[in-house]
């Protein structure tokens, strides 16, 4: 963030100094709401959580050098305190804090506040672009990609992991300071209004829109409802600006009437302005093409898995055009980009020769769709087939819609041929996707539905072999990164070690 005094911050936020010795003290670090993670000149976010309540931390973080505190109550130590008020509490679009009281969703309005006035203050100075990117799937994968193609003309902030909720999107824009020449962060939501409530907080001049699915239908009820949503982003884009927006996709397209700004297509659709022709996938589902832009045209070859991430890839090429990048710059820059955020298609082989697909930190059923294609590319590539393994859990979120998008799953296992599905869980969804696997004509077990996560763990230690790909996804509350974990881990290049009730833990 750009330093400021802890008046100045007071004022900025709507707080009151307390225990502040001198409030001309300036705060040069960043915002930090782990008192661990705390450095010289930062300011500590005490929230109250589940299990602790950062303001019991207040103490150790000053301590630890921070400047102040921001707090819903005067801690003993110097701090800004915000006062609960119906006012101030943002759209929420997930459960981030326990706040019986009001005082979580007042210290997060505070951060959202500070957040707002340090980006519009680097903007305002023209050092600063921010970009926004939403989308039912693949955000994530586009930011990294959009990091990789901005680096080269200047320093980029982006959010590490999906850290891109009320907590997450306000704490990466702090991230921006005066040497920041990009910001680009990621917008969720499970409801109408919160993308709009996220992109007051750091306003973009660039917003990318990927795709409209069916993640969180259960919170929002319908695609056209998601579709709303997801354009509120383009809404929000100013006259100067610019959408980015998928082509390939009738309701982001359809977006273009939504935004006063400029609009740019990308897809594999003709009329794209921004274009992917020639695709091919090489025997690791990683996806080549020829990319055409109004500037030219060249060869791409990425180095991420799965053909989805040409659309990514696409929108990538798009924002970092509008920048001034060169075709030349933004091809060795997509060809290089490597996977950053963990359990998203990280492809792995084990010593003992199993290739392990870990995309287990989220699912919905365009990611997993996408995700079982990549597979089934990746098992038959080469001039032995290898043979494949989906294992795979709940889809969460989906509302009325879940037991029939599990169930299509578990045909499209069937029809796309994966060799072996392994459904963990012992609720209605997984049901539904294995009984639809048997439906569609699985037979013996070639479809298995296991109670939990070592039951699978130990299925796949017995019949696992080596040259097999498998892959792991489901909606994290699953935590199947465990079975991944497992398979790449040190117990696989030994030996299999431990029991099944044991590494199931």
């Amino acid at each position: 963030m750009i330093e400021m005094t802890l008046r100045e911050i007071a004022d900025v936020v709507g707080g009151t100094l307390h225990d502040v010795p001198d409030p001309e003290v300036r705060v040069t670090g960043s915002v930090e709401f782990d008192s661990r993670r705390i450095g010289s000149g930062d300011l500590f976010l005490a929230l109250p959580g589940e299990r602790v309540d950062g303001h019991e931390y207040a103490a150790a973080a000053v301590a630890a050098g921070a400047v102040a505190v921001l707090a819903a109550r005067p801690v003993g130590v110097p701090a800004i305190v915000v006062t609960p008020s119906p006012g101030t509490v943002p759209a929420t679009s997930v459960a981030l804090i326990h706040d019986s009281d009001g005082s979580g969703a007042a210290v997060l309005a505070a951060l959202a506040a500070l957040a707002c006035a340090s980006v519009e203050r680097l903007t305002a100075e023209g050092s600063l672009t921010v970009v926004g990117v939403t989308g039912s799937s693949g955000k994530t994968s586009t930011k990294d990609l959009l990091a990789a193609v901005l680096a080269p003309l200047g320093p980029v902030v982006a959010p590490p992991g999906s850290f891109n909720n009320e907590l997450g999107h306000p704490w990466t824009a702090l991230r921006a300071d005066e040497k920041t020449r990009f910001l680009v962060l990621e917008l969720s939501a499970r409801g109408p209004g919160h993308i709009a409530a996220l992109a007051e907080v750091a306003p973009p001049s660039i917003g990318v829109v990927l795709n409209v699915g069916t993640a969180h239908l259960g919170e929002f009820g319908s695609r056209e409802a998601i579709a709303q949503t997801k354009g509120e982003l383009v809404e929000a884009l100013p006259a100067t600006g610019l959408a980015v927006l998928n082509a390939d996709d009738p309701q982001v397209a359809a977006m273009a009437g939504r935004t006063k700004a400029e609009v740019v297509r990308v897809g594999q659709a003709a009329n794209a302005d921004i274009r992917a022709t020639d695709v091919r996938l090489d025997a690791e589902a990683r996806a080549g093409f020829t990319l055409h832009t109004p500037a030219g045209s060249t060869p791409i070859q990425l180095a991420v898995h799965g053909e989805h991430q040409v659309g990514n890839a696409l929108s990538a090429a798009a924002v970092a055009l509008a920048c001034g990048a060169d075709l030349a710059t933004i091809a060795q820059a997509l060809s290089g980009a490597q996977r950053v955020s963990e359990r998203r298609m990280d492809v792995r082989t084990t010593a003992d020769g199993v290739t392990v697909v870990n995309d287990s930190y989220n699912a919905n059923p365009d990611s997993v769709r996408a995700a079982l294609k990549a597979l089934v590319t990746m098992s038959r590539a080469g001039e032995t087939p290898r043979r494949s393994w989906a294992v795979l859990g709940e889809m969460a979120e989906l509302g009325e819609e879940s037991v029939i998008e599990h169930d299509g799953i578990g045909r499209l296992a069937v029809r796309l041929d994966v060799d072996r599905l392994i459904v963990v869980g012992t609720g209605r969804p997984s049901r539904a996707m294995h009984q639809g696997a048997v439906m569609e004509g699985s037979w013996g077990e070639e479809s298995v539905l296991v109670p939990d996560i070592g039951a699978a763990i130990a299925l796949l230690d017995d019949e696992v072999e080596a040259g097999d790909v498998v892959l792991v996804k489901a909606s994290k509350s699953v935590g199947l990164w465990a079975v991944a974990e497992h398979l790449t881990g040190a117990e696989r290049a030994t030996g299999r070690g431990g029991s099944s009730a044991e590494a199931g833990q």
